[in-house]
């Protein structure tokens, strides 16, 4: 099983505590992101196309924990940039597992055989290593030759020394079904834990706009996948149901504040994809965000989007209300024939507006006049 009984109890018991509360938005997983800074340069990747000021710029392990507390959603995803480089990394990992909190900590592995020792089993905590795909697609992903061969060892270094350990797999147009299913396959043979996978997304940033999925080309994949599934055993450590959504089986509508995202930058909005203006706190971010203005139908940037950030706590929440519907499609796997649930009419959404280097430049100012006083105080 991807996801402990344990961590569904508690994740559950959360859930169903903010219902009884009568509570409409609430946080599910933490996206924490201590550093932007990277060892690679995916094209697909809106992360590191930041000026050098900012991409030395670090969380500081009090302003994680801060994150944590202020957020107290029961998962933290912790993912960047690389956050292997954070040279504190494994005191926030500590800190945030210290509060009852699941961690799952993003990486691309380079750094993973290194660091590894600075970490210890627990039951709170995940090496989730990114891998898109066989090692000639995760390669190309990354641009870079034998990265895969190197985050496939780092899995079986973590799991033999008895670390929890999934994978990230982002997918994007082209992608083989049959291709991805193997893949699947070849990755559980390795005592992989559990699977998080999603369709990539257009990041405003990111060098390669031309290879993200849109929503239907999404689900004819998903349905292709499952399809070759031929009984194999995957986990996945994702609802079914969101499993389902992306199969096309399931009408949902994005709830950003599921996932909501701390930066350098601040709390970011509306989502750990889409940068419209940041907020100094938590509940500034909850209570002054128009999340009527976001998500597909609503606005230009979200037309295509299908990504766990955005739908996994939908599904989550669908499932509580729902338990009966979860247990069916559960048992079952998703449906890959048969019509589609109809798609989200897109007709009165929004026009795209261009905001994301409006913070990088107030950054970059206030990083200037912080050196400025500093040598004036010396």
């Amino acid at each position: 099983m991807a996801v402990p009984a344990h961590q569904m109890i508690r994740v559950g018991a959360y859930v169903a505590k903010q219902r009884l509360m009568g509570v409409a938005r609430y946080p599910l997983v933490l996206m924490l992101e201590p550093l932007f800074r990277c060892n690679l340069a995916c094209s697909g990747c809106g992360k590191i196309d930041y000026p050098d000021p900012i991409l030395n710029q670090r969380l500081s392990v009090a302003q994680c924990l801060e994150a944590v507390d202020e957020c107290n959603a029961p998962v933290v995803s912790i993912a960047g940039g690389e956050p292997l480089l954070h040279r504190e990394i494994e005191e926030i990992v500590e800190g945030i597992i210290a509060r009852k909190k699941f961690v799952y900590l993003c990486t691309n592995a380079l750094l993973l055989e290194k660091k590894i020792d600075r970490f210890k089993p627990n039951p709170y905590f995940v090496w989730s290593i990114h891998l898109d795909g066989d090692k000639d697609m995760h390669d190309h992903a990354v641009d870079q030759e034998g990265v895969y061969e190197r985050a496939t060892a780092a899995i079986k270094l973590a799991k033999s020394k008895g670390f929890r350990c999934n994978i990230n797999c982002t997918l994007f147009d082209g992608a083989d079904p049959e291709r991805v299913a193997r893949f699947f396959d070849t990755v559980m043979e390795m005592g992989l834990d559990g699977i998080t996978v999603s369709p990539g997304y257009a990041y405003e940033r990111a060098p390669d706009q031309a290879h993200f999925l849109n929503r239907q080309k999404t689900k004819e994949l998903f349905r292709g996948i499952f399809r070759a599934k031929n009984g194999t055993k995957w986990s996945f450590s994702q609802s079914g149901l969101f499993l389902d959504f992306l199969a096309g089986n399931q009408d949902y509508h994005c709830t950003p504040w599921g996932n909501p995202t701390r930066t350098y930058f601040g709390w970011q909005r509306p989502c750990y994809l889409v940068g419209e203006g940041y907020t100094k706190t938590f509940k500034e971010l909850m209570e002054t965000t128009d999340w009527d203005a976001y998500g597909t139908g609503n606005y230009e940037k979200c037309a295509d989007c299908m990504v766990h950030s955005g739908y996994e706590a939908t599904a989550v929440m669908d499932a509580t209300k729902h338990p009966l519907k979860a247990l069916r499609v559960a048992l079952r796997g998703p449906k890959t024939d048969g019509a589609m649930v109809p798609e989200i009419n897109l007709d009165n959404q929004r026009p795209a507006d261009y905001v994301f280097s409006r913070h990088v430049e107030n950054a970059l100012d206030e990083i200037k006049n912080r050196k400025v006083s500093a040598d004036a105080a010396e």
